[in-house]
Parts: C-alpha cells; structure tokens; sequence
C-alpha cells in the first residue's frame, strides 16, 4: 500500500455462521428503522476512527430514501440504557446476494465481544432469508481485527484489489 492506493479485500460468505456467541451482559440487539439524524450520529461514532464517509457524502434525500427502503435491514446494539453501541447494516437490494455494507461498534463498546456477538446474531437471522451469499469489502484503513473476525464468522476473502483512495 502507497498513500494513493488502498488494500480492499472482498470476502464471502456461502453457509449461516458456525455458532452464536452467547450474550455478553444486558446489551440488546434488534433490527431498526432509523431517523437519517439518529443514523448519522451512530455512522459517525462508529466509523470516525475508520475513516466511514460514504453515508456523510450522501445527499440528505437519497440517505432517507435508503434507510426508508425495505431493502436495507440495520441491526442495532444497544447497552441496557437504550444507548446505541453499534451497528451491522445489510442491502438486500441485489438478492439473492446480500451485501454487508457497515459493521461496526462505538470505540468504548470495543474488546468486550460485543462485535462478535453482534455480527453473529444478524448473519443467523439473515441467514433465515436464504441468501446465496453475504458479502462485503473491508479495507486497510479498517479495524485490525476486522477481517479475523470475519473469517471466525466463516467469510473467505476471494479477492484482495490496491484501489485508488480518492475512488473510496
């Protein structure tokens, strides 16, 4: 990697996850429709440290319309308070192949397991859906312990391309 070009991997998943992590403590996950204003505040504490900008960068009525749209299903984890820790977003819009579009945890929910959990229990219930696949792209500028994770989940990456940065 250079300072024009990224890593992107792209992974795979063909089979539901192997197992569901058991809760971790009071914390709850379901899936919500979400305000574009209360989207943004968990995009932007989630993604800050990974450089998410996909979602900032969207016109406000093109956001509104995509988290109206029945295509798109976002989990989210909330603490016992009702404070949102982290989110796991999937497009449906190309079914049978899903897409994993963000996942990811507020820094102070981070190295509890809360992110296994998570991501655990929304493949299990997408899963329910039959897709043929889920899949996503990650890249270096992501978490360090994105793609492990992934790959405990049971993803496989099938391509890894250096990318332009300003194309991302």
């Amino acid at each position: 990697m250079d300072d024009v070009t990224l890593a992107v991997s792209y992974l795979e998943l063909r089979r539901p996850p192997a197992e569901l992590p058991a809760p971790v403590g009071a914390e709850r996950i379901a899936v919500e429709r979400l305000a574009p204003k209360r989207y943004l505040e968990l995009y932007r504490r989630v993604g800050a440290a990974v450089r998410w900008d996909q979602r900032l960068r969207m016109p406000a009525a093109e956001l509104e319309a995509l988290l109206a749209a029945p295509r798109l299903r976002i989990y989210v984890l909330r603490d016992r308070a009702g404070e949102a820790l982290g989110l796991c977003e999937f497009d449906h819009g190309s079914f049978p192949e899903v897409e994993l579009k963000n996942f990811g945890l507020v820094p102070e929910a981070q190295g509890r397991g809360l992110g296994s959990w998570l991501l655990a229990r929304a493949l299990a219930d997408e899963w329910r859906a039959a897709p043929s696949r889920v899949w996503l792209h990650t890249d270096s500028w992501d978490h360090p312990r994105a793609i492990p994770l992934y790959q405990r989940m049971g993803f496989r990456v099938y391509e890894v391309r250096q990318e332009p940065i300003e194309d991302l």
